[in-house]
């Protein structure tokens, strides 16, 4: 792992664990045993690093959502779109925390808001297919987002914090927010 990275790494640690207004720069350099003016040549202050740190997960997470086979019916799709993300979640539940603490941040800038968007934008495209073929109910799709996000948010967080069979609560989950939206 080079010192970029590991100053990442150290500083996700760091901000779940502490906080944002509680993870001095100087600390996330000394958790990536490295110096000041090396952590200060990446990042030039704490938003960026931060921002770095958003994007990359967001990054992950798009390559996740690409894994799903969009030439399956709606509901495939969307199971397989929720099985991905909650897994995604699970596996990686200081990601899980991280995007929890920045979901209202101001923190993230306009244009790296806009980049981790790219998740749900498919999500929202295969809602209005479901909605024109008559499989998903006919209401604001920013209302149906709004419901999903805090089903998966929940599931993701009792599953965190439970450690139960994951294949079997995740797929019992899935089903229901599936009958929830659909038609």
């Amino acid at each position: 792992m080079n010192k970029k990275e590991a100053i990442k790494k150290s500083a996700l640690k760091l901000l779940v664990e502490k906080g944002v207004h509680n993870t001095p720069m100087s600390e996330i350099a000394k958790e990536a045993g490295t110096g000041m003016g090396t952590i200060y040549n990446y990042f030039p202050n704490k938003e960026l690093l931060i921002n770095s740190i958003y994007v990359d997960i967001k990054d992950q997470e798009e390559e996740v959502f690409n894994s799903v086979d969009t030439e399956q019916s709606t509901m495939i799709q969307f199971q397989m779109y929720m099985q991905v993300l909650i897994d995604f979640l699970i596996q990686n539940p200081r990601y899980f925390h991280f995007l929890g603490q920045m979901e209202s941040s101001p923190l993230i800038t306009e244009e790296n808001l806009m980049k981790g968007r790219k998740t749900v934008d498919m999500v929202i495209v295969l809602l209005k297919k479901g909605q024109d073929a008559g499989v998903i109910k006919n209401m604001e799709v920013s209302q149906l987002i709004v419901f999903i996000g805090g089903a998966v948010r929940a599931s993701a967080s009792w599953h965190i914090q439970n450690d139960k069979n994951k294949n079997e609560f995740v797929e019992q989950h899935i089903s229901l927010i599936w009958d929830a939206i659909s038609a």
